[in-house]
């Protein structure tokens, strides 16, 4: 037995008490006559003492041998501490230590394990199961594997059935690009590895398993990010003989559950809001609701003056920050210069500061006076205090360029609080998305989503315009889970794959056996899936998700630990008949 009890569970109770602990070196303090060593195991530190009056001389000798991450058993008795830390929960106590074994040496740690390590983030990712003994990673491995079971016992309960789908799959188009695997036994043939289980989630409706989920890894070949990886995990889940409102309840539910299981938060309301109304008062799809700044349209308010660079845009916008009005002209330079970063492409800004005795002051006075600018304060909702930042431009573009400015000031002011959770239902999204470069539309979702009733004849004339049944659920500014109602029969689908660009035979070949499914009866059915990863840094009070992963791989999709990807030698070349052009 290499434990009698933990590193973090010996309390006074324990006093007197025989004990064998196995852990690592944490740090150790020689002061000649007596010794010190902190003993670390995930559960926590308990000190362990050597004092030369009741230690044998060897002990002695072998204890001021002991380095960092030594790995170490010992076996002594729990005594009070003379001098307790009451920052740990094992500060009453330590253990006077009768036989020492140091199970493995270590060398000397390129960096320091410590909750505050001095480690950049490349050093740590190279030696990640060190960087696992930190008390920051190690937690949030933990709190996830605490999320991931509480989604399971909530989906379980509701009479949800987990079952698992295929990694060697056929490669399908759902947006990014799949990676792709050689089959030696099919020469010249290739599975993908699964983007999404979707077509497989719809054969299990098909089949009868009418509420499904997984925990499920998924992988995108696509540029990366701070919270995107190449391999990812979802909670997938699908249900069949249900309406859109059944998902969005049960997936509330769900959400609400892990809140207050894992947060001690309770969160009742759910608002919704149609995509377009987002995109109007917030310029993304995923508005973060924890503040205000809501985009006010200034077109009939600020186009009539003789302020060309008004004139000629498509869309005047701007939005009121709270007390901005004590930014000094120096601070306010410095925000035109961010707006006008390649990040986010602004040509400039306007801005109008609201003074206390309600008069305004804004840049561009020599075209606008008071009354004009008490209709901009009008519009934007500004009161005195405050400063209104106006950007104008195609409509697309600037409402993405005042999206960044709005989350930017936001940071800035401290308004983005991650203790506080503000769910928001986003609804009704475009079916279609055009492809300024190509011309031609594609899939907003993916195929599979069904647009709302009665909108599909719209697919010949106006199919922009056409409504998917879709919804996304967003928390705190981020998109936490998506879904939509399926197509369910074999016409619609047809039509909607015609209308993607796909012929008859592409689609035959791409998606048959989907279509021969439906053919069999398929119910109405629809889902919604959950990144967890994402998910789980949002509740840890995140928005990275590379530390609630336990071995990610770095902006360039490498993993620098295992150094992979990496080349395979020619006999596995050969043997997979493959040939690199490089």
């Amino acid at each position: 037995m290499y434990r009698s009890h933990t590193c973090g569970e010996l309390r006074a109770s324990h006093i007197n008490t025989e004990v064998t602990l196995s852990g690592w070196v944490q740090k150790s303090r020689d002061k000649g006559f007596m010794i010190w060593v902190d003993l670390r195991d995930r559960y926590g530190i308990t000190q362990l003492i050597f004092d030369e009056e009741r230690t044998p001389k060897a002990m002695m000798e072998q204890a001021q041998k002991l380095g960092r991450e030594f790995v170490i058993q010992i076996k002594g008795t729990v005594i009070e501490r003379e001098s307790k830390n009451k920052n740990i929960p094992t500060g009453e106590v330590e253990v006077l230590v009768k036989e020492l074994t140091v199970l493995n040496q270590a060398l000397l740690p390129p960096f320091t394990i410590e909750d505050d390590t001095d480690g950049g983030e490349e050093l740590r990712m190279k030696y990640r199961y060190l960087d696992i003994r930190r008390n920051p990673v190690k937690n949030n491995l933990i709190f996830r594997a605490k999320v991931t079971q509480e989604v399971r016992n909530f989906l379980s309960n509701e009479g949800f059935i987990e079952v698992e789908t295929p990694y060697l799959i056929k490669s399908t188009p759902e947006g990014a690009r799949d990676f792709v695997v050689p089959s030696r036994m099919n020469e010249g043939q290739f599975y993908a590895l699964p983007q999404s289980p979707q077509t497989f989630k719809q054969l299990l409706m098909v089949g009868g398993m009418d509420k499904y989920f997984q925990i499920v890894k998924c992988f995108r070949d696509e540029d990366l990010r701070a919270d995107r990886q190449p391999e990812f995990t979802q909670i997938d889940c699908e249900m069949a003989f249900v309406e859109q409102e059944d998902i969005l309840n049960i997936f509330e539910g769900l959400t609400r559950h892990l809140l207050k299981e894992v947060n001690g938060v309770e969160v009742e309301k759910f608002p919704r809001m149609l995509y377009d109304d987002a995109m109007r008062l917030y310029g993304n799809d995923k508005p973060d609701i924890r503040f205000g700044m809501e985009f006010g349209e200034l077109n009939e308010v600020a186009q009539h003056k003789d302020f060309g660079v008004f004139n000629n845009a498509e869309l005047v916008v701007g939005i009121a920050v709270p007390g901005g009005n004590t930014y000094t002209r120096k601070e306010i330079d410095k925000l035109i210069d961010w707006v006008k970063r390649p990040q986010v492409g602004a040509l400039g800004m306007v801005y109008c500061r609201v003074n206390d005795d309600g008069t305004y002051k804004s840049s561009v006075d020599k075209f606008y006076d008071q009354d004009d600018l008490a209709k901009w304060a009008e519009v934007t909702g500004a009161k005195p205090g405050d400063l209104i930042c106006v950007l104008s431009g195609d409509t697309n573009k600037v409402r993405v360029q005042l999206s960044a400015l709005r989350m930017e000031l936001a940071e800035r002011l401290g308004l983005r609080d991650p203790k506080v959770f503000a769910p928001i239902w986003v609804m009704d999204f475009p079916l279609l998305e055009l492809d300024e470069e190509t011309g031609h539309y594609h899939a907003m979702h993916h195929p599979f989503t069904s647009p709302k009733p009665g909108q599909i004849e719209l697919l010949d004339t106006r199919p922009g315009e056409v409504k998917a049944n879709a919804y996304d659920l967003v928390l705190n500014g981020n998109e936490i889970g998506g879904g939509s109602i399926r197509i369910h029969d074999k016409a619609t689908q047809a039509i909607m794959l015609k209308h993607l660009g796909f012929s008859e035979a592409e689609a035959r070949a791409q998606f048959g056996f989907l279509m021969d499914a439906f053919e069999y009866g398929a119910p109405p059915h629809g889902g919604l899936a959950f990144g967890l990863d994402r998910l789980v840094a949002i509740l840890g009070g995140q928005e990275t998700i590379r530390d609630f992963i336990a071995f990610p791989k770095n902006n360039s999709g490498r993993d620098v630990m295992i150094d992979a990807p990496a080349p395979i030698d020619d006999e596995q070349l050969k043997e997979l008949n493959l040939k690199l052009d490089l």
